[in-house]
């Protein structure tokens, strides 16, 4: 799919969401990079083969 030089991680790369995007919609909440990963803003992921990524936000500790 990716068209880059150097071509972007594929979508079965542990770095897939490196890739460069292609579409983004910020209101509905996702954006599809160019290996076909769709990410979105929970930070989930939909991958070409229908495969679903759960969300992996970093949970950061709060100081107080």
């Amino acid at each position: 799919m990716c068209q880059h030089q150097p071509a972007c991680p594929s979508a079965g790369s542990t770095d897939r969401e490196a890739a460069s995007p292609i579409a983004s919609y910020p209101e509905q909440g996702w954006t599809l990079l160019c290996n076909g990963v769709l990410l979105f803003e929970d930070t989930g992921e939909l991958l070409p083969d229908g495969q679903i990524i759960a969300p992996h936000r970093d949970n950061l500790a709060v100081a107080s």
